[in-house]
């Protein structure tokens, strides 16, 4: 994926003073400096422009675009095209024929943002200005996004609270792919709701276990998260059943290198190849269902919210939290926190006994 996606844009164009050599070094460095998550985005991202102009100015991409094509991408995606007409619309339709685009209403911001981040990102790659600097667009962009302005959609439709958790962790049994499970969900949970991308990347040597027997204390170390990198990667505590529980796994499945969690065969042997990130989204719907839940009742993601929620709901400091979840806007983890029915807030006993 990291080669298709840097070879389709033939980076880098400019400057054009570097040999073949130092242009293919320069593009080894943006593979390796460039995380999974990002290369998978901008892959689709690249995908869906360079399909969008084609249906629109039949065309392929151009290095720097115009501002004109950056203005009509902005005004394309400002508003519902249900009852339009034009090119505009055209492009619509065949981009939800192709499968790229779900319907005719008008994206979310936060879809166009990143699609328009990426396009940026593409011409910086290629050491050129990018369209979508200038006033113009950039004042449109502006009045777009608060025009399509829409209340914040959770990314899971429910937080896997702790009750919720529990039901769930009820359902593994003491098989190799119950072990794994219950080890996969109670890490994600309990060491401040990772995403499941930080989950699946974990080896065992991520995994310090040198005060496991005397204190049930393993320190989790996550190389890359969405606010990380491996110069500054976080040792995170996990504790009690939560770390038990990953040990018990670790042994189960004798794991002295490598993935640390893995797909389980339909023989119930552990395989060596690393768990997807959509094999844990398959766990937790599995592991919902086991426990009564719809298996839309929450997403992966439901981990990450379920333990800041359960945080407010215990009355944790914000910022304690934060320490775990690896947030850095407090506005974001916040939310989790303000989402809590405020009869459910721990303050509202204070004067009681």
């Amino acid at each position: 994926m990291r080669h298709r996606i840097l070879a389709s844009m033939d980076l880098p164009l400019a400057p054009f003073s570097l040999s073949s050599a130092d242009e293919a070094a320069l593009a080894e460095l943006y593979r390796r400096g460039t995380p999974e998550n990002t290369l998978r985005a901008w892959e689709r991202d690249l995908a869906y422009i360079a399909a969008w102009k084609l249906a629109r100015f039949a065309d392929d991409l151009s290095w720097p675009e115009a501002e004109t094509v950056a203005l009509h991408f902005v005004l394309d995606h400002a508003a519902n095209l249900s009852t339009a007409q034009g090119p505009a619309r055209q492009a619509a339709d065949t981009l939800i024929a192709a499968g790229l685009r779900r319907s005719l209403a008008c994206p979310a911001p936060s879809t166009l943002d990143r699609r328009i981040a990426s396009w940026r990102a593409f011409h910086r790659m290629k050491n050129l200005p990018s369209p979508f600097d200038a006033p113009l667009v950039a004042q449109a962009r502006g009045r777009a996004r608060r025009a399509a302005a829409r209340p914040r959609a959770p990314k899971s439709g429910n937080p896997i609270t702790r009750a919720v958790l529990e039901a769930m962790l009820a359902s593994c049994d003491h098989s190799h792919r119950g072990m794994r499970d219950r080890a996969a969900l109670m890490l994600g949970w309990a060491s401040g709701g990772r995403r499941r991308s930080e989950i699946v990347a974990l080896n065992r040597d991520d995994i310090d276990d040198r005060d496991f027997q005397d204190k049930a204390l393993l320190r989790i170390r996550l190389l890359t998260t969405k606010t990380t990198g491996p110069e500054t990667a976080p040792r995170l505590p996990l504790k009690g059943r939560a770390a038990r529980a990953v040990m018990a796994w670790i042994a189960a499945a004798r794991i002295k290198d490598g993935p640390l969690f893995r797909p389980v065969s339909l023989a119930d042997r552990p395989l060596p190849r690393r768990l997807s990130a959509d094999g844990f989204r398959l766990i937790v719907r599995h592991r919902l269902e086991l426990a009564g839940y719809p298996p839309d009742f929450a997403s992966a993601h439901g981990l990450r919210a379920g333990f800041l929620t359960q945080a407010a709901l215990e009355g944790a400091p914000l910022v304690a939290a934060m320490q775990l979840s690896l947030h850095r806007s407090i506005n974001q983890a916040q939310s989790y926190y303000a989402d809590v029915e405020i009869a459910d807030n721990p303050a509202t006993d204070l004067l009681e006994d």
